[in-house]
């Protein structure tokens, strides 16, 4: 058999988790998490970490191996995971890949472009220009550094004007010119499987979910990393809410509504970008036997 990387998609809540581990129970093999949340070990409510239960079942890579006080990224993603996924394709021969990091996911099955290290100084420099100057300050200096990532890029999200602007200000070079777009070949099989449903259902779904979260206790694990707020790791949905209500900025109500709203609206950009990859082969979570099916036939092609 050739070895092959399983790779379960689709929206947050929709049971990528759940579907995965049916598979790698069916299949005897493994699961590779590729969720930037979840691997860091203060965060699991909030990140819908599998339960104990469910990681005593298959064995689970990449979910609470890190701490959110460490510099994590798309690319250092990319070498750990798939030096990862090679020494385990040593004693099998499929491997199961899920989680709603679409960028992570892309970084193991396309590759990601070498991006220099974040240099502290520079970042501190301009996350002061953009409390003191505002973020139009920001959207100018990267039109005089990059015109062409200036034109792509989301100028609403002040994370990726800084990160490129770091890049700009550390190599002299514009961020667009480390952006090539090439897909690098991967020794093995990537076989993607796709999950969506009817969208009010998933709806829904997310709204029961982030209940779920407030009773399991997803206020108090907030709290317990709420000093470390200004982290990168914690600007996520979920704790940025709750945080603001700390903050006596908003009602818990409002907070709550306020996840579910913002979890929805990640559901709809996660399908976008998912809708663009014509690798996907669709299918609703209910469709277990149809998926494994699916697989068993192509896993020799």
């Amino acid at each position: 058999m050739k070895k092959t990387l399983l790779v379960v998609q689709g929206p947050t809540g929709i049971g990528k988790s759940n579907l995965s581990i049916q598979l790698a129970n069916h299949f005897q093999t493994e699961i590779v998490s590729a969720d930037s949340r979840q691997l860091f070990k203060e965060l699991s409510i909030g990140t819908a970490v599998p339960t104990p239960e469910e990681l005593k079942q298959v064995s689970h890579h990449l979910i609470h191996s890190h701490s959110i006080l460490e510099d994590y990224n798309a690319s250092r993603f990319e070498t750990e995971a798939v030096g990862l996924i090679s020494r385990l394709f040593n004693k099998l021969d499929l491997l199961v890949m899920t989680g709603g990091s679409m960028l992570y996911v892309d970084a193991v099955c396309k590759g990601i472009d070498f991006q220099p290290d974040v240099d502290p100084e520079i970042r501190e420099r301009l996350m002061r220009d953009l409390e003191e100057k505002g973020i139009e300050h920001l959207r100018l200096q990267l039109k005089q550094l990059d015109e062409a990532y200036y034109q792509q890029v989301d100028l609403k999200n002040p994370k990726r004007l800084i990160r490129a602007l770091e890049v700009c200000l550390m190599t002299g070079k514009p961020y667009s010119s480390f952006r090539t777009e090439t897909t690098k070949k991967r020794p093995f099989q990537i076989l993607k499987i796709g999950l969506n449903m009817d969208r009010e259902h998933l709806y829904e779904r997310i709204n029961q979910r982030v209940d779920q979260m407030m009773q399991a206790g997803l206020e108090n694990e907030a709290r317990s990393i709420s000093p470390h707020r200004h982290l990168n790791s914690l600007n996520t949905v979920g704790y940025k809410e709750l945080f603001a209500y700390f903050d006596h900025e908003i009602s818990r109500e409002e907070a709550v509504e306020l996840i579910k709203r913002n979890t929805r609206r990640y559901a709809r950009k996660q399908l976008t970008w998912l809708r663009k990859d014509e690798a996907i082969h669709w299918f609703e979570p209910h469709q277990r036997s149809e998926i494994i099916d699916f697989i068993e036939q192509n896993l020799n092609q």
